[in-house]
């Protein structure tokens, strides 16, 4: 049961780590853009030129920035941190568990807890310092959020990493807003948070209580390079992996009920907070996170974080749904650039994006795509000639900026 659980509720990242030498209240109205308002912030947001203003700091602008207004406008909203948020109250069911179950040798909580850090991270925190080469492909502008070629907002809370274990410590959770350019569908948002654990163990821990432990390595014989460490021995592996499962487990019972020095090794796990409160609390749509209706945030005030909620769904207003057909430019388009673009035109009154035709010209070669845009507003019903406007607006700005030529 607990294992179902768990594969159910989130994508999770699981891998083995090393340290290295120590050194409101109220109705929310969405709003959708024109496409002359589209235009010219996604025209500026990849010129260079100019700067990006993100939480009272300012970055220059080059090649990579490709930051949307829409984007840019949830930085800073820190869900995590709101309380009685739903976000909120699983971070917080985490964070009591590992606080009762793992304490310390002097009593105190074994694991710290760091929930403040900025999203904005160097590209080498995001990606150099987990050892992530340089042509590997989740360094894609097509899957990032980037305010120029030297920072971004950061795609993964593992962007900490390197920075905790060389500040000395052994066992940590991290959690954030992470940021990264998708698909549109109830399961996907530009923006989701996510929980980190962290873990290391030195060889005494690790092995102490085996018989002949002393005589036991973390390491095989190996060398270290830029892109890979040692390799570990495999009873040190069985021992983290066990130690990992273990933990794990005990985690996602507590949740759904029965449902760097030289000389460490460790484990590490990610989860998304979303997909976790979507099991739990039966929401259906991502897009609810970022509500300010009071119909949806009041049902989550509860006395004890620990509290059974299911969510009562605000009637399901009906969806509008209109399709867009247009041939692809011969070279730089991805479909985030496009699904990035309908997310700043449409906000949030756009439900889902599924690409629902290709078709190559037999003659010229050209690749045609064709997308269904799915329109539902979370709090009231939209009208055909609002919806008109906004899918106008994108077929308009899609030619603009993206290249394409309009079969419309």
């Amino acid at each position: 049961m607990v294992c179902s659980a768990l594969r159910r509720v989130a994508h999770m990242h699981v891998y083995l780590v090393r340290k290295a030498s120590s050194v409101s209240t109220g109705h929310h109205h969405h709003q959708a853009l024109g496409s002359r308002t589209a235009a010219s912030e996604f025209a500026a947001r990849g010129a260079p030129g100019g700067a990006v203003e993100v939480l009272g700091k300012s970055y220059p602008r080059d090649d990579y920035s490709n930051l949307s207004r829409k984007v840019l406008s949830r930085v800073g909203r820190n869900l995590h941190n709101q309380q009685h948020h739903p976000l909120w109250l699983i971070k917080e069911r985490v964070k009591e568990h590992f606080y009762k179950q793992y304490v310390g040798r002097f009593g105190t909580p074994l694991f710290s807890v760091y929930e403040d850090f900025s999203p904005v991270v160097t590209t080498w925190q995001n990606f150099d310092s987990l050892l992530i080469p340089a042509d590997h492909p989740s360094r894609k502008k097509g899957d990032n959020y980037y305010l120029n070629g030297t920072h971004m907002l950061r795609a993964h809370t593992s962007a900490h990493q390197y920075d905790l274990l060389h500040a000395g410590l052994d066992a940590f959770l991290v959690v954030g807003d992470v940021y990264r350019r998708d698909q549109i569908d109830s399961q996907h948002y530009p923006v989701f948070h996510q929980l980190e654990g962290v873990r290391l163990f030195s060889k005494h821990e690790l092995f102490a209580g085996m018989k002949d432990g002393e005589s036991l390595q973390l390491f095989e014989q190996s060398s270290r390079s830029a892109y890979k460490q040692e390799t570990h021995t495999m009873e040190a592996m069985k021992l983290v992996e066990f130690d990992l499962k273990q933990t794990l487990t005990r985690l996602v019972t507590h949740i759904f009920g029965d449902a760097g020095a030289q000389d460490r090794i460790g484990w590490a796990f990610g989860l998304g907070l979303e997909r976790i409160a979507m099991a739990l609390y039966d929401i259906p749509d991502i897009r609810l996170f970022w509500s300010e209706d009071e119909r949806f945030l009041k049902q989550f005030r509860v006395s004890d974080i620990n509290q059974n909620v299911k969510f009562q769904p605000l009637s399901k207003y009906p969806a509008v749904i209109n399709d867009i057909s247009f041939w692809l430019p011969s070279e730089n388009y991805t479909e985030n650039d496009f699904y990035d673009l309908v997310r700043t035109i449409g906000g949030d009154l756009v439900e889902k994006v599924d690409l629902i035709d290709k078709f190559e010209h037999p003659k010229t070669h050209k690749t045609s795509h064709c997308y269904r845009i799915t329109y539902r507003h979370m709090e009231r019903t939209l009208s055909q000639k609002e919806v008109r406007h906004v899918h106008q607006a994108m077929q308009e700005a899609a030619v603009q900026l993206l290249g394409v030529e309009g079969r419309f």
